[in-house]
Protein backbone atom coordinates (compact mmCIF):
# COMPACT_ATOMS: atom_id res chain seq x y z
CA UNK A 1 0.00 0.00 0.00
CA UNK A 2 2.81 1.98 0.89
CA UNK A 3 4.94 1.60 -2.42
CA UNK A 4 1.55 2.25 -4.67
CA UNK A 5 0.59 5.81 -2.34
CA UNK A 6 4.41 6.98 -3.13
CA UNK A 7 3.57 5.92 -6.85
CA UNK A 8 0.41 7.99 -6.84
CA UNK A 9 1.94 11.06 -5.19
CA UNK A 10 5.37 10.74 -7.51
CA UNK A 11 2.67 10.96 -10.37
CA UNK A 12 0.76 13.89 -9.01
CA UNK A 13 4.23 15.69 -8.55
CA UNK A 14 4.98 15.18 -12.63
CA UNK A 15 1.81 16.57 -12.90
CA UNK A 16 2.38 19.32 -11.47
CA UNK A 17 0.77 19.10 -7.85
CA UNK A 18 2.17 20.82 -5.63
CA UNK A 19 0.75 18.99 -2.66
CA UNK A 20 3.36 16.14 -3.13
CA UNK A 21 6.42 19.04 -2.96
CA UNK A 22 7.29 17.59 0.80
CA UNK A 23 6.79 13.68 -0.37
CA UNK A 24 9.94 11.56 0.55
CA UNK A 25 10.78 8.28 -0.50
CA UNK A 26 11.03 5.52 2.91
CA UNK A 27 14.21 5.48 3.87
CA UNK A 28 15.97 1.53 2.53
CA UNK A 29 15.68 -1.75 4.78
CA UNK A 30 18.64 -1.42 7.72
CA UNK A 31 20.90 -3.55 7.21
CA UNK A 32 21.77 -6.25 9.79
CA UNK A 33 25.51 -6.16 11.46
CA UNK A 34 27.26 -8.35 10.52
CA UNK A 35 27.75 -10.90 12.99
CA UNK A 36 31.55 -10.10 14.24
CA UNK A 37 29.63 -6.34 15.26
CA UNK A 38 27.08 -8.54 17.05
CA UNK A 39 28.28 -10.55 19.31
CA UNK A 40 29.72 -9.96 22.61
CA UNK A 41 30.16 -11.26 26.20
CA UNK A 42 29.26 -10.14 29.86
CA UNK A 43 32.67 -9.65 31.81
CA UNK A 44 34.05 -8.19 34.93
CA UNK A 45 37.08 -7.11 36.19
CA UNK A 46 39.43 -10.68 36.14
CA UNK A 47 38.11 -10.89 32.47
CA UNK A 48 40.79 -12.38 30.23
CA UNK A 49 41.02 -10.71 27.02
CA UNK A 50 43.03 -13.27 25.40
CA UNK A 51 41.06 -16.18 26.38
CA UNK A 52 37.78 -14.68 24.91
CA UNK A 53 39.33 -13.01 21.82
CA UNK A 54 38.14 -16.20 20.15
CA UNK A 55 34.35 -15.63 20.97
CA UNK A 56 33.15 -12.60 20.12
CA UNK A 57 34.91 -9.06 19.88
CA UNK A 58 31.95 -7.00 21.94
CA UNK A 59 32.83 -7.17 26.06
CA UNK A 60 30.09 -5.61 28.38
CA UNK A 61 31.89 -4.83 31.55
CA UNK A 62 30.11 -3.88 34.95
CA UNK A 63 31.27 -1.28 36.38
CA UNK A 64 30.14 -0.12 39.64
CA UNK A 65 30.19 3.35 40.34
CA UNK A 66 30.78 3.15 43.95
CA UNK A 67 34.36 1.96 43.10
CA UNK A 68 34.76 5.10 42.02
CA UNK A 69 33.37 7.51 44.59
CA UNK A 70 32.73 5.51 47.09
CA UNK A 71 30.51 6.89 49.97
CA UNK A 72 30.46 10.48 48.80
CA UNK A 73 28.95 10.52 45.74
CA UNK A 74 29.24 14.75 45.88
CA UNK A 75 33.61 14.28 45.39
CA UNK A 76 35.15 14.17 41.78
CA UNK A 77 35.96 11.05 40.57
CA UNK A 78 40.03 10.34 40.76
CA UNK A 79 39.80 8.66 36.95
CA UNK A 80 41.26 6.95 35.72
CA UNK A 81 41.68 4.75 38.94
CA UNK A 82 38.35 3.92 41.31
CA UNK A 83 39.17 5.15 44.77
CA UNK A 84 38.17 2.60 46.84
CA UNK A 85 40.01 -0.67 45.56
CA UNK A 86 42.41 1.72 43.25
CA UNK A 87 41.50 -0.57 40.03
CA UNK A 88 43.18 1.29 37.28
CA UNK A 89 40.00 1.84 34.53
CA UNK A 90 42.84 3.23 31.45
CA UNK A 91 45.23 -0.06 32.61
CA UNK A 92 42.40 -2.84 32.52
CA UNK A 93 40.29 -1.39 29.48
CA UNK A 94 43.41 -0.54 27.71
CA UNK A 95 44.40 -4.37 27.95
CA UNK A 96 40.76 -5.43 26.35
CA UNK A 97 41.03 -2.87 23.53
CA UNK A 98 44.59 -3.65 23.08
CA UNK A 99 43.34 -7.95 22.09
CA UNK A 100 40.66 -5.85 19.48
CA UNK A 101 37.11 -5.78 22.14
CA UNK A 102 35.10 -3.16 21.73
CA UNK A 103 33.92 -2.13 25.28
CA UNK A 104 30.52 -1.00 26.79
CA UNK A 105 30.66 -0.40 30.55
CA UNK A 106 27.57 -0.78 32.52
CA UNK A 107 27.53 2.07 34.68
CA UNK A 108 26.15 0.55 38.00
CA UNK A 109 25.15 3.79 39.96
CA UNK A 110 23.09 1.73 41.82
CA UNK A 111 25.75 -0.11 43.54
CA UNK A 112 25.40 3.12 46.11
CA UNK A 113 22.34 2.89 47.92
CA UNK A 114 19.62 6.19 47.30
CA UNK A 115 19.60 7.02 50.41
CA UNK A 116 23.42 7.59 50.15
CA UNK A 117 23.54 10.06 47.23
CA UNK A 118 23.75 13.63 48.23
CA UNK A 119 22.59 15.49 45.63
CA UNK A 120 21.67 12.72 42.69
CA UNK A 121 20.95 15.26 40.13
CA UNK A 122 24.32 17.01 40.52
CA UNK A 123 26.36 14.21 41.75
CA UNK A 124 25.05 12.13 38.39
CA UNK A 125 25.57 14.32 36.37
CA UNK A 126 28.93 15.41 37.17
CA UNK A 127 29.87 11.88 37.64
CA UNK A 128 28.76 11.30 33.48
CA UNK A 129 30.50 14.33 32.41
CA UNK A 130 33.73 12.85 34.39
CA UNK A 131 33.62 9.13 33.06
CA UNK A 132 33.19 10.34 29.22
CA UNK A 133 36.25 12.76 29.38
CA UNK A 134 38.39 9.97 31.03
CA UNK A 135 37.35 7.00 29.03
CA UNK A 136 35.32 7.70 25.53
CA UNK A 137 36.33 7.73 22.17
CA UNK A 138 37.47 11.40 22.02
CA UNK A 139 40.20 11.06 24.75
CA UNK A 140 41.69 7.46 25.64
CA UNK A 141 39.11 5.68 23.33
CA UNK A 142 38.94 3.05 25.68
CA UNK A 143 34.91 2.71 25.88
CA UNK A 144 32.57 3.59 23.14
CA UNK A 145 29.55 2.92 25.13
CA UNK A 146 28.17 3.04 28.45
CA UNK A 147 24.70 2.08 30.12
CA UNK A 148 23.30 4.35 33.26
CA UNK A 149 22.78 1.51 34.93
CA UNK A 150 22.51 -2.08 34.90
CA UNK A 151 19.36 -3.54 36.44
CA UNK A 152 18.21 -0.11 39.07
CA UNK A 153 15.07 -2.31 40.58
CA UNK A 154 15.25 -0.85 44.10
CA UNK A 155 14.83 2.80 42.43
CA UNK A 156 11.29 3.89 41.40
CA UNK A 157 10.28 5.35 37.96
CA UNK A 158 10.76 9.30 38.34
CA UNK A 159 13.80 8.88 40.68
CA UNK A 160 15.77 6.59 37.87
CA UNK A 161 14.35 9.50 35.47
CA UNK A 162 15.56 11.82 37.10
CA UNK A 163 19.09 10.64 37.87
CA UNK A 164 19.16 9.20 34.29
CA UNK A 165 18.00 12.10 32.69
CA UNK A 166 21.28 13.79 34.51
CA UNK A 167 24.13 11.50 34.11
CA UNK A 168 23.10 11.46 30.22
CA UNK A 169 23.96 14.94 29.98
CA UNK A 170 27.40 15.13 31.69
CA UNK A 171 28.12 12.10 29.39
CA UNK A 172 26.86 14.03 26.45
CA UNK A 173 28.78 17.17 27.67
CA UNK A 174 31.81 15.13 28.24
CA UNK A 175 32.19 12.99 25.03
CA UNK A 176 29.24 13.21 22.62
CA UNK A 177 30.67 10.54 20.45
CA UNK A 178 30.01 8.23 23.58
CA UNK A 179 27.47 6.07 22.60
CA UNK A 180 24.32 6.44 25.46
CA UNK A 181 22.48 3.24 26.45
CA UNK A 182 19.50 2.75 28.69
CA UNK A 183 19.46 0.39 31.93
CA UNK A 184 17.36 -2.84 31.38
CA UNK A 185 14.15 -1.81 29.96
CA UNK A 186 10.75 -3.44 29.06
CA UNK A 187 8.23 -2.63 26.25
CA UNK A 188 6.22 -4.95 27.36
CA UNK A 189 2.29 -4.35 28.60
CA UNK A 190 1.78 -4.08 31.77
CA UNK A 191 3.97 -3.39 34.59
CA UNK A 192 7.91 -4.73 34.08
CA UNK A 193 9.92 -7.24 35.65
CA UNK A 194 11.54 -6.21 38.71
CA UNK A 195 14.94 -5.66 37.34
CA UNK A 196 13.80 -4.07 34.27
CA UNK A 197 12.45 0.06 33.78
CA UNK A 198 9.48 0.56 31.82
CA UNK A 199 10.22 2.00 28.49
CA UNK A 200 7.82 4.53 29.22
CA UNK A 201 10.84 6.08 31.56
CA UNK A 202 12.68 7.41 28.33
CA UNK A 203 9.56 9.26 26.72
CA UNK A 204 10.92 13.09 25.78
CA UNK A 205 14.38 11.91 26.13
CA UNK A 206 15.30 10.99 23.04
CA UNK A 207 18.35 13.31 22.16
CA UNK A 208 19.46 11.69 25.33
CA UNK A 209 19.93 8.16 24.44
CA UNK A 210 21.08 6.53 21.46
CA UNK A 211 20.07 2.38 22.62
CA UNK A 212 17.55 0.60 24.18
CA UNK A 213 18.91 -2.39 26.27
CA UNK A 214 16.70 -5.59 27.06
CA UNK A 215 17.47 -8.30 29.26
CA UNK A 216 15.97 -11.45 28.56
CA UNK A 217 16.28 -15.12 30.10
CA UNK A 218 14.44 -18.06 28.73
CA UNK A 219 13.03 -19.51 32.16
CA UNK A 220 9.92 -21.38 32.10
CA UNK A 221 9.50 -21.44 35.75
CA UNK A 222 10.69 -18.35 38.12
CA UNK A 223 11.62 -19.30 41.76
CA UNK A 224 12.51 -21.40 43.34
CA UNK A 225 13.83 -23.56 40.03
CA UNK A 226 14.51 -21.14 37.80
CA UNK A 227 14.13 -23.52 35.24
CA UNK A 228 15.68 -22.53 31.67
CA UNK A 229 14.28 -24.34 28.27
CA UNK A 230 15.49 -24.15 24.69
CA UNK A 231 14.68 -20.41 23.03
CA UNK A 232 12.21 -21.01 20.81
CA UNK A 233 9.96 -23.05 23.34
CA UNK A 234 5.91 -21.47 22.60
CA UNK A 235 4.78 -19.48 25.30
CA UNK A 236 8.05 -18.11 26.95
CA UNK A 237 8.51 -14.28 27.22
CA UNK A 238 12.32 -14.49 25.87
CA UNK A 239 11.37 -13.71 22.22
CA UNK A 240 8.74 -11.92 22.82
CA UNK A 241 10.44 -9.29 25.27
CA UNK A 242 12.56 -8.73 22.03
CA UNK A 243 9.90 -8.00 19.82
CA UNK A 244 8.16 -6.00 21.84
CA UNK A 245 11.25 -3.46 22.38
CA UNK A 246 12.00 -3.47 18.55
CA UNK A 247 8.28 -2.47 18.16
CA UNK A 248 8.53 0.25 20.44
CA UNK A 249 11.44 1.15 18.79
CA UNK A 250 10.05 1.32 15.74
CA UNK A 251 7.23 3.11 16.83
CA UNK A 252 8.61 5.94 19.01
CA UNK A 253 11.90 6.45 18.90
CA UNK A 254 12.84 5.48 15.08
CA UNK A 255 16.47 5.04 14.52
CA UNK A 256 17.35 4.43 17.99
CA UNK A 257 19.78 0.57 18.36
CA UNK A 258 18.35 -2.49 20.26
CA UNK A 259 20.79 -4.00 22.40
CA UNK A 260 20.27 -7.77 24.48
CA UNK A 261 23.03 -6.86 26.86
CA UNK A 262 22.48 -10.38 28.95
CA UNK A 263 20.95 -13.94 27.95
CA UNK A 264 22.50 -16.99 29.28
CA UNK A 265 21.62 -20.22 30.84
CA UNK A 266 23.20 -21.92 33.73
CA UNK A 267 25.25 -25.07 33.22
CA UNK A 268 26.41 -26.88 36.58
CA UNK A 269 27.79 -29.89 37.82
CA UNK A 270 26.78 -30.18 41.28
CA UNK A 271 23.67 -30.52 43.36
CA UNK A 272 22.08 -27.40 44.91
CA UNK A 273 22.72 -27.67 49.08
CA UNK A 274 19.07 -27.19 51.12
CA UNK A 275 17.93 -23.30 51.23
CA UNK A 276 17.28 -20.92 48.60
CA UNK A 277 18.45 -22.77 45.91
CA UNK A 278 17.60 -26.36 46.73
CA UNK A 279 15.09 -26.93 43.87
CA UNK A 280 17.18 -25.11 41.45
CA UNK A 281 17.38 -26.79 38.14
CA UNK A 282 20.81 -26.51 35.83
CA UNK A 283 20.83 -27.08 32.30
CA UNK A 284 23.30 -29.29 30.88
CA UNK A 285 25.97 -28.28 29.41
CA UNK A 286 25.34 -29.58 25.67
CA UNK A 287 21.82 -27.63 26.23
CA UNK A 288 23.89 -24.41 27.66
CA UNK A 289 26.12 -24.34 24.06
CA UNK A 290 23.39 -25.62 21.80
CA UNK A 291 21.09 -22.74 23.15
CA UNK A 292 23.34 -19.84 23.32
CA UNK A 293 24.13 -20.60 19.58
CA UNK A 294 20.81 -20.57 19.02
CA UNK A 295 19.69 -17.78 20.80
CA UNK A 296 22.27 -15.39 19.32
CA UNK A 297 21.11 -16.87 15.45
CA UNK A 298 17.55 -15.99 16.74
CA UNK A 299 18.49 -12.60 17.91
CA UNK A 300 20.49 -11.48 14.43
CA UNK A 301 16.96 -12.11 12.87
CA UNK A 302 14.72 -9.93 14.85
CA UNK A 303 16.29 -6.42 14.37
CA UNK A 304 18.89 -6.66 16.94
CA UNK A 305 22.08 -4.79 16.77
CA UNK A 306 24.03 -6.37 19.36
CA UNK A 307 23.78 -8.89 21.95
CA UNK A 308 26.00 -10.11 25.02
CA UNK A 309 25.95 -13.55 26.09
CA UNK A 310 25.84 -14.04 30.26
CA UNK A 311 28.68 -15.00 31.57
CA UNK A 312 32.72 -15.47 31.09
CA UNK A 313 33.25 -17.27 33.77
CA UNK A 314 31.93 -19.57 36.55
CA UNK A 315 32.61 -21.48 39.71
CA UNK A 316 30.29 -23.87 39.26
CA UNK A 317 28.15 -23.32 41.83
CA UNK A 318 24.76 -24.35 41.60
CA UNK A 319 23.08 -21.29 42.03
CA UNK A 320 20.91 -19.22 39.85
CA UNK A 321 23.35 -17.33 37.37
CA UNK A 322 26.05 -19.02 39.42
CA UNK A 323 27.18 -21.15 36.59
CA UNK A 324 26.42 -19.20 33.64
CA UNK A 325 29.79 -19.04 32.17
CA UNK A 326 31.51 -20.37 29.02
CA UNK A 327 34.49 -21.37 30.79
CA UNK A 328 34.70 -22.79 34.23
CA UNK A 329 37.78 -21.25 36.29
CA UNK A 330 39.36 -20.10 33.01
CA UNK A 331 38.58 -23.76 31.06
CA UNK A 332 36.38 -24.02 28.28
CA UNK A 333 33.05 -25.68 28.58
CA UNK A 334 31.49 -27.04 25.52
CA UNK A 335 29.50 -23.26 24.97
CA UNK A 336 33.05 -22.07 24.66
CA UNK A 337 34.29 -23.98 22.01
CA UNK A 338 30.50 -23.45 20.16
CA UNK A 339 30.02 -20.11 20.54
CA UNK A 340 33.67 -19.40 19.29
CA UNK A 341 32.71 -21.67 15.74
CA UNK A 342 29.76 -19.45 15.74
CA UNK A 343 31.71 -16.51 15.12
CA UNK A 344 34.75 -17.74 13.06
CA UNK A 345 32.26 -19.20 10.78
CA UNK A 346 29.73 -16.09 10.32
CA UNK A 347 32.19 -13.12 11.79
CA UNK A 348 31.88 -11.79 8.34
CA UNK A 349 28.60 -12.39 7.54
CA UNK A 350 24.96 -11.09 7.93
CA UNK A 351 21.86 -11.99 8.79
CA UNK A 352 20.01 -12.25 5.46
CA UNK A 353 16.35 -13.58 5.86
CA UNK A 354 14.67 -16.83 6.81
CA UNK A 355 14.51 -19.59 4.94
CA UNK A 356 12.15 -21.85 7.03
CA UNK A 357 10.30 -21.59 10.31
CA UNK A 358 8.10 -24.73 10.37
CA UNK A 359 6.11 -24.49 13.94
CA UNK A 360 4.86 -28.00 13.35
CA UNK A 361 8.19 -29.75 13.53
CA UNK A 362 10.52 -26.67 14.68
CA UNK A 363 12.75 -26.36 11.98
CA UNK A 364 14.68 -23.22 11.45
CA UNK A 365 16.39 -22.34 8.58
CA UNK A 366 18.37 -18.78 8.12
CA UNK A 367 20.28 -17.17 5.48
CA UNK A 368 23.22 -15.05 6.36
CA UNK A 369 25.62 -13.42 3.33
CA UNK A 370 28.87 -12.54 3.42
CA UNK A 371 28.74 -8.81 1.78
CA UNK A 372 32.20 -9.74 -0.59
CA UNK A 373 31.00 -13.15 -1.35
CA UNK A 374 27.21 -12.79 -2.22
CA UNK A 375 26.72 -16.03 -4.52
CA UNK A 376 28.27 -18.04 -1.12
CA UNK A 377 25.71 -17.66 1.55
CA UNK A 378 25.66 -19.77 4.52
CA UNK A 379 22.32 -21.58 5.92
CA UNK A 380 21.96 -22.97 9.73
CA UNK A 381 19.67 -25.20 10.20
CA UNK A 382 18.51 -27.05 13.43
CA UNK A 383 15.50 -28.22 14.85
CA UNK A 384 14.29 -26.77 18.17
CA UNK A 385 11.20 -25.66 20.23
CA UNK A 386 10.67 -28.30 22.80
CA UNK A 387 11.27 -27.51 26.13
CA UNK A 388 13.30 -30.74 27.08
CA UNK A 389 15.87 -31.75 24.02
CA UNK A 390 18.15 -34.24 26.23
CA UNK A 391 17.02 -37.23 24.50
CA UNK A 392 15.72 -35.75 20.71
CA UNK A 393 16.98 -37.84 17.97
CA UNK A 394 18.24 -36.56 14.86
CA UNK A 395 15.83 -36.96 11.93
CA UNK A 396 16.26 -36.62 8.18
CA UNK A 397 15.22 -33.28 6.93
CA UNK A 398 14.19 -32.28 3.08
CA UNK A 399 15.74 -28.69 2.05
CA UNK A 400 14.77 -26.80 -1.07
CA UNK A 401 17.77 -25.00 -2.54
CA UNK A 402 18.16 -21.99 -4.88
CA UNK A 403 17.34 -23.16 -8.49
CA UNK A 404 21.23 -24.13 -9.55
CA UNK A 405 22.46 -23.93 -5.97
CA UNK A 406 24.67 -26.64 -4.32
CA UNK A 407 25.96 -27.83 -0.58
CA UNK A 408 29.73 -27.20 -1.44
CA UNK A 409 30.72 -27.88 2.61
CA UNK A 410 29.11 -28.45 6.10
CA UNK A 411 30.01 -28.54 9.47
CA UNK A 412 28.05 -29.08 12.82
CA UNK A 413 28.31 -27.02 15.93
CA UNK A 414 30.74 -28.67 17.69
CA UNK A 415 31.34 -29.16 21.57
CA UNK A 416 35.37 -29.41 22.03
CA UNK A 417 38.38 -27.90 20.53
CA UNK A 418 39.30 -29.46 17.29
CA UNK A 419 35.63 -31.39 16.65
CA UNK A 420 34.91 -32.26 13.36
CA UNK A 421 32.03 -31.58 11.42
CA UNK A 422 29.13 -34.35 11.57
CA UNK A 423 30.15 -36.30 8.34
CA UNK A 424 26.89 -38.17 8.95
CA UNK A 425 24.94 -35.14 8.48
CA UNK A 426 25.03 -35.35 4.76
CA UNK A 427 22.86 -38.06 3.49
CA UNK A 428 21.84 -36.85 -0.18
CA UNK A 429 22.07 -33.87 -2.23
CA UNK A 430 20.32 -34.73 -5.69
CA UNK A 431 17.15 -32.79 -5.64
CA UNK A 432 18.05 -29.61 -3.14
CA UNK A 433 19.77 -30.87 0.28
CA UNK A 434 18.80 -33.95 2.52
CA UNK A 435 20.05 -34.45 6.09
CA UNK A 436 19.80 -35.45 9.18
CA UNK A 437 19.44 -32.46 11.37
CA UNK A 438 18.82 -31.93 15.18
CA UNK A 439 19.15 -29.40 18.00
CA UNK A 440 22.76 -28.98 17.60
CA UNK A 441 22.85 -26.60 14.30
CA UNK A 442 24.27 -27.47 11.22
CA UNK A 443 26.25 -24.71 8.89
CA UNK A 444 25.88 -25.40 5.23
CA UNK A 445 28.00 -23.33 2.93
CA UNK A 446 26.00 -22.92 -0.34
CA UNK A 447 27.67 -22.07 -4.25
CA UNK A 448 24.91 -19.95 -6.36
CA UNK A 449 25.37 -20.16 -10.34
Amino acid sequence: MQRILSTLLAFGFLLGSTEADDVTSPPPPKLAPLMRDFMGINGHFTFRPALYRPVCGLVRNYHPTGWDIGDDTSRPPDFPVARTNRVNWADLYGSWKKEGFTIDASLQFESIPQAKWKSPEADARAYGEAFARAFGPSTRNLVTSAEIGNEPEKWDLPAYRKLFEAMARGLRAGDPKLKIVTAAASASPGKPDPYSQSVATFDGLGDLYDVLNVHTYSMIEGWPTWRRVAPETPGIPYLRAVTEMTAWRDAHAPGKEVWVTEFGYDAGTKKPEPGTFEKWVSSTETEQARWLVRSFLLFSSLGVDRAYLYYYDDRDEPSFHASSGITRNFVPKPAYHAVAHLYATLGDYRFSRVVKDRKEDGLHVFEYVNPDKPKEPIWVAWLGGSPAERDLAKVIVNLDLPEGARVARLETMPLGAGAPPDEDAIIASASGWSGRLGPSPVYLWLKLP
